[in-house]
């Protein structure tokens, strides 16, 4: 692919070439709809309307305003996230076909900055599991290999961006969903602080630990987009490196590595010590216990009540029981059937773990801030590189069989719990050409702050490599 094929450039490049004359929004969607076209055996989407979404580049050019904010700019949504104009379906059977009667608030936004709806994205069944392999809508595949997984719960929006058949998306994260899927595509993954962006129009999980969160090719475009969903404008600083001091917590979240994995990481340790950054052995003890702890008594009590909730807002009349029979992959269903039945979080243990264990997790992490002086934490997003699709229940790793779901969040899952903000960056291929990611956590609260030193980082590590399709 020529570096003049306009979906080689990221929102930033192509609002820059819109706004100097260079690029019509109508070209720049027009080439994404015929690489989407092209490939479209990953299966990225559920749903688009390329009519509509041509007329709506065509509006664009004709208004003057191509380029500023994000006008002229196609985006994938995640199935999940409530659009006028194309179904929200969350990819499961139950919704199929469903068209909200308003924007989720955060596309609301996307759009009022000129953002144009490309596609609803491929998505793990009501975002429960991290392959996306959907009995539903069928596997969505990695552009880097298609016998692999994207990832989850985003993967369609992780495959759309990392096969260049979108230039950016927006995802939804609880535990991993989208920073993981960023890692195995290749692409930058950005979790904010629980509450920096309006939850209102998601098919929920979970309020305490859901967000929605870009999925991008460059940290200046996650920015871009977080400034809009959350209305805090960007500095659009960089942070300079020989200032910031990096925790490196080796225990837990370095054990047990994927040796390509493993390579990665301590090649991006020496390189941003090279270019001057401190790095500081830092622990965060009983982590796993104390997650554990957390993860998914919150996750599975608060679902039924905000999934409950999310139908009744929406004037949908189904209830869960008929929610659970539409459920066709085989994970989800097992997951949601033992929460509606004698297997179902009690209240009295959620009331607990929320009064009681996740203060503990938020405080470890605040500790561990403040006692080492660290600016970021830094460890690699998942333990290991995609792995074939189909393998839902048990993954291989190092020579062993564990379970899937558990072992690619290991590292992820601890901050999402304690609701702080996280990035996950491409670092580089592995031996077998599959991406790895390296993700930087931050205080709570302090988006702005890791954004700008993620740029700084990402500046020493290089953009994403493209896939070979």
């Amino acid at each position: 692919m020529s570096q003049e094929d306009p979906v080689d450039l990221t929102i930033s490049e192509a609002l820059a070439e819109m706004r100097g004359g260079n690029l019509s929004s109508a070209d720049y969607a027009e080439a994404h709809i015929e690489r989407s076209e092209k490939h479209a055996g990953l299966n990225a989407f559920v749903s688009h309307d390329w009519d509509s979404l041509r007329e709506a580049a065509r509006a664009a050019d004709a208004s003057g305003k191509a380029g500023e904010g994000l006008t002229g700019i196609p985006l994938v949504l995640k199935d999940n996230i409530n659009t006028t104009t194309l179904p929200t379906s969350a990819a499961t059977g139950a919704l199929r076909g469903w068209t909200a009667a308003k924007n989720a608030p955060i596309a609301d936004a996307l759009f009022a900055q000129g953002a144009l709806l490309g596609a609803k994205g491929n998505m793990h069944e009501l975002a429960f599991g991290i392959t996306t392999n959907n009995a539903v809508t069928g596997a969505s595949r990695n552009p880097f290999n298609p016998d692999m997984i994207p990832g989850g719960s985003s993967g369609g929006v992780g495959t759309a961006v990392g096969a260049r058949l979108m230039p950016g998306g927006i995802g939804t994260d609880t535990g991993a969903s989208v920073r993981l899927p960023a890692a195995l595509c290749g692409i930058v993954g950005y979790r904010p602080t629980v509450g920096r962006y309006s939850g209102s129009g998601i098919v929920p999980i979970s309020h305490t630990r859901d967000t929605a969160g870009p999925m991008v090719r460059s940290v200046a475009d996650a920015r871009l987009l977080d400034a809009v969903m959350s209305g805090v404008p960007s500095s659009g600083d960089t942070a300079d490196l020989k200032s910031v001091r990096i925790g490196v917590p080796k225990a837990h979240f370095y054990d047990d590595l994927d040796p390509g994995v493993a390579k990665i990481a301590e090649r991006t340790l020496g390189a941003l010590e090279s270019a001057g950054a401190r790095l500081a052995d830092v622990e965060l003890p009983d982590i796993a216990a104390l997650n554990d702890a957390v993860g998914f008594p919150v996750a599975l009590y608060e679902f039924k009540v905000d999934l409950a909730d999310y139908l009744a807002e929406n004037g949908l009349s189904l209830t869960l029981e008929e929610i659970h029979a539409g459920v066709e992959s085989p994970d989800v269903k097992g997951v949601m059937g033992s929460q509606l039945g004698d297997e179902a979080i009690p209240e009295a243990l959620y009331r607990q773990v929320m009064s009681i264990e996740r203060p503990k997790l938020q405080q470890a992490y605040a500790t561990c801030f403040s006692e080492n002086g660290i600016d970021v934490l830094l460890f690699p997003t998942a333990p290991l590189p995609a792995r074939p699709i189909g393998e839902d229940e048990t993954v291989e790793h190092n020579g062993e069989r564990l379970p899937t779901f558990t072992t690619f969040i290991r590292n992820t899952d601890p901050a999402s719990n304690a609701g702080i903000p996280g990035i996950s960056l491409p670092a580089g291929l592995d031996a077998d050409g599959l991406p790895v990611g390296m993700e930087l956590d931050g205080p709570a609260g302090s988006d702005e702050k890791l954004l700008a030193i993620a740029q700084a980082v990402e500046a020493v590590l290089g953009p994403g490599e493209a896939p070979k399709l």
